[in-house]
């Protein structure tokens, strides 16, 4: 995949009924890389891939064209991708379509992340514990929010959070300017994408409600998405919100044999483990 075929990209995302754009897609080659399938030179299929460090990969982006389904071009594309991503531990998301051909490929179901979609109606606010405020991002917080990131996901974030910080507004958590957690809100696809969040867990999640609830506060009316893993406990929350769950994703992983790496430092306070609540996307988990 090259710059050149994002426009078809696009186009064939379109046509199933994802809502990314053109600045969506760009963003995804770019720090990631991929393979298409050409039919009549006509971009009839994609699939991607993300490396986080030598040990870990995660593999999305699958699509084929709707007449073309049934003749062996995702297989194929899945192939090639997982050949270039090589012995890493590799994660997806899949729908229940293509479950079964990532379980050939040595996939297997770990969990579910459902997608919450629609306008967030006057959320209530949400009481920090005590001596914890939220506050504005800045600069030198690029390389605390990637460590924080990264032990919260298990994933080296050193490299996409930079580049993910460029497209996105972003709040953090702050104690005595130790950084317990933050979140990012940003365009993507008909409206806003609101992750990942990432906070030191607490009683009811507190900590990761406020962090959400700051965005949907200052965009009442605005069509906002968030993707949460199942044991986020917080559908029924978002629901009530007027953030109705839309599909659910089956999580997959495949173990790898690459030689693991921590090139972050362990950022585990007396607050507790950061833990990832909503997802960067299903792209990159």
């Amino acid at each position: 995949m090259t710059p050149g075929d994002v426009a078809q990209a696009q186009r064939l995302s379109a046509a199933i009924g994802w809502p990314h754009r053109l600045e969506d897609w760009r963003f995804v080659l770019r720090v990631g890389m991929g393979f298409v399938a050409e039919r009549d030179s006509a971009l009839v299929g994609t699939a991607m891939g993300w490396t986080f460090g030598a040990a870990q990969a995660t593999l999305g982006m699958v699509i084929v064209a709707p007449k073309q389904r049934r003749q062996g071009i995702g297989r194929a594309l899945v192939g090639r991708v997982l050949d270039e991503l090589g012995q890493r531990e590799i994660t997806l998301y899949a729908s229940q379509a293509t479950r079964a051909m990532f379980e050939a490929n040595g996939f297997e179901a770990c969990g579910l992340l459902d997608q919450h979609l629609g306008a967030a109606f006057r959320p209530p606010l949400i009481a920090l514990p005590a001596g914890e405020r939220l506050r504005p991002l800045g600069a030198r917080d690029a390389a605390p929010l990637a460590a924080l990131a990264s032990r919260a996901r298990g994933l080296d974030r050193s490299q996409v959070l930079p580049a993910l910080l460029a497209h996105a507004d972003g709040i953090g958590l702050d104690r005595d300017g130790e950084l317990l957690g933050f979140s990012l809100f940003r365009r993507f696809g008909r409206g806003f994408l609101l992750g990942p969040v990432i906070a030191a867990d607490a009683p009811d999640a507190a900590r990761a409600r406020a962090l959400i609830r700051h965005w949907l506060a200052l965009h009442e009316s605005a069509l906002v998405r968030i993707d949460v893993p199942r044991s986020s406990d917080l559908g029924g929350w978002l629901t009530g919100l007027g953030l109705a769950r839309s599909e659910t994703a089956v999580k997959m992983t495949r173990p790898g044999h690459a030689a693991m790496s921590q090139p972050h430092a362990n950022t585990d306070t007396d607050a507790g483990a950061p833990r990832q609540f909503a997802v960067i996307t299903q792209s990159f988990t």
